[in-house]
């Protein structure tokens, strides 16, 4: 799983635009308060963090491009990814009231982040109940997406977690139109699918098989490709409800 084939990118400037809009459409006035909070945008490097668990919030990160994740590290080192973030997601819209953060945000791929100071986010809040209501959704479909993965660990097998891992990938990915027809960026290493999944190296490796043989996925230079969505999701037992993509 080598280096990510570049795939084409979302035409907003901001895709955090692109996902609330899947639910509510904003005012132009709403969309610049947004863009213009989004500051303080730095790169990040694949596998470089951008905040660990224990430093003071600055304010909540939105991702911008390229791909990432939340994690936690347990005392031996042992380390459990919790959740994916794909451009235009928040880490968290309250994440600045605990002061301290209680897990790490890291890239997986070359990725932008911007910062949205506290005090902005109470500004927009303040000011604007329409796009307050539509990072109450955002915020709503984070927290079914952690339920679901609870789910998956307690419940599927190994082929229906990484199917449904792929399944939700791809749709998060194509909802921001970062997607090329059954096509998107899937630049993981099988260490970090286990970590996801809790699941070994061998146990991946051949879940991993199975799939391919199964003529389900194709995962070729960091591009996942799923010639049969509709049996995988079967496979998987996929329903993409939870992802609340027509709640417009």
């Amino acid at each position: 799983m080598g280096g990510a084939r570049l795939l084409p990118q979302c035409h907003m400037a901001n895709p955090l635009l692109r996902k609330l809009s899947n639910f509510r459409a904003l005012s132009s006035e709403e969309q610049r308060a947004l863009t213009d909070a989004c500051t303080d945008i730095r790169p990040i490097a694949a596998r470089e963090d951008v905040i660990l668990q224990g430093q003071p919030t600055a304010g909540v990160h939105v991702l911008l491009e390229g791909f990432a994740c939340r994690y936690k590290v347990l005392e031996n080192g042992r380390r459990q990814i919790v959740s994916y973030v794909v451009p235009g997601d928040l880490c968290d819209l309250r994440v600045f009231i605990h002061g301290r953060m209680d897990h790490s945000i890291g890239g997986i791929s070359p990725s932008k982040f911007a910062l949205i100071a506290p005090q902005a986010v109470q500004d927009l809040t303040d000011r604007y109940p329409q796009l307050t209501r539509a990072l109450w959704w955002s915020t709503l479909v984070e927290e079914a997406i952690l339920r679901e993965w609870i789910v998956g660990v307690g419940q599927r097998g190994a082929l229906e977690r990484m199917g449904h891992l792929f399944c939700e990938l791809f749709f998060r990915f194509r909802a921001v139109g970062m997607h090329y027809g059954t096509s998107c960026a899937m630049p993981l290493t099988q260490l970090e699918l286990g970590e996801t999944l809790g699941l070994s190296a061998v146990h991946v490796n051949r879940t991993l098989q199975e799939l391919r043989r199964q003529h389900l996925i194709t995962l070729e230079g960091g591009v996942l490709t799923l010639p049969d969505l509709d049996g995988l999701a079967r496979l998987s037992l996929f329903n993409p409800d939870y992802l609340h993509l027509n709640s417009a």
